[in-house]
């Protein structure tokens, strides 16, 4: 359990794009000190314009990790585990690096639906075995493993959010729609899950204020759907052409890999857990409704 008598000093948030500025600007509103890791001098400046405190680091440096500011702080781990593989040694020099004297308070980690893998369609819970069938899903579990046995291991509260597609405002697949790149026709097409990108700030935060120690949510907004269906509603709404429908034969020539790696799983997950235990009122509870934020 988190110790209430011990609030967090501090936001840390390593992995700060535009989940974590949206969640920075949360807590800033309510009057917390917000840090983040920044490798490049752009995100420095930009994290400033922001009025967050920099830390210079990057991830694939582990010497360049020691010292931060993490010492009962609430850490945010938003940032992607490396692009190959199937281990997160991006976290693996993460976690080295926190000794007994730099431990958070709380650490809140970002992970994805993909590691249940292909389900069918079924509809799955946090219950549902992880079977990650590709390697960025392999990474995610492996990040996820790591984190556990860490916090275990240092009496450090770990929280994991188990996400579904993020969309939002300069998240919408325009320019793929405006290029007319095919999709599977819709009765071929896989179930899936979304969450609106203010929606996922706002879950991040409720994590760090209710006693979620040790837990596993999956985050969407329960709503089913498929991936054509959610082209063709962004299609419509934007005034732009749907794109054109194929089977899998001409899938395999005309859309990429990365692409089909998700065409080929299928689940829909239950997010009732993170609604009740949570209590979250989504604020956009649809696409259709989400939509209007994004233009």
């Amino acid at each position: 359990m988190i110790d209430k008598d011990k609030p967090f000093k501090h936001v840390l948030i390593v992995g700060c794009g535009d989940i974590g500025l949206r969640v920075a600007k949360i807590w800033k509103n309510a009057s917390k000190s917000v840090f983040a890791l920044a490798r490049s001098e752009s995100s420095i400046d930009l994290f400033r314009q922001q009025h967050i405190h920099t830390c210079q680091a990057d991830l694939d440096d582990a010497q360049s990790l020691t010292n931060l500011p993490s010492k009962q702080a609430l850490l945010y781990y938003f940032a992607p585990p490396p692009a190959k593989g199937q281990k997160d040694m991006r976290m693996t020099h993460f976690l080295e690096n926190l000794d007994m004297n730099h431990l958070p308070a709380h650490l809140i980690y970002i992970s994805t639906s993909g590691i249940y893998g292909d389900q069918g369609g079924a509809l799955i819970n946090e219950q549902t075995p992880p079977n990650p069938q590709v390697d960025r899903a392999k990474r995610r579990y492996d990040a996820e493993q790591q984190l556990q046995q860490w916090g275990k291991q240092n009496a450090v509260p770990i929280t994991i959010l188990r996400v579904g597609g993020i969309y939002g405002p300069e998240r919408l697949p325009l320019q793929r729609l405006k290029d007319q790149i095919p999709m599977l026709h819709e009765n071929l097409s896989p179930q899936t899950n979304r969450i609106h990108a203010d929606d996922l700030a706002q879950i991040c935060v409720a994590a760090a204020t209710k006693d979620t120690a040790g837990e596993i949510y999956n985050v969407s907004d329960g709503t089913n759907s498929n991936m054509t269906e959610y082209f063709n509603t962004i299609a419509d709404f934007c005034g732009l052409e749907r794109p054109p429908l194929v089977d899998w034969e001409e899938a395999e020539k005309a859309i990429s890999q990365g692409m089909l790696s998700y065409l080929k799983e299928s689940r829909k997950m239950d997010n009732s857990k993170m609604i009740n235990e949570l209590e979250i009122e989504l604020i956009y509870p649809s696409l259709k409704e989400g939509l209007k934020s994004c233009l």
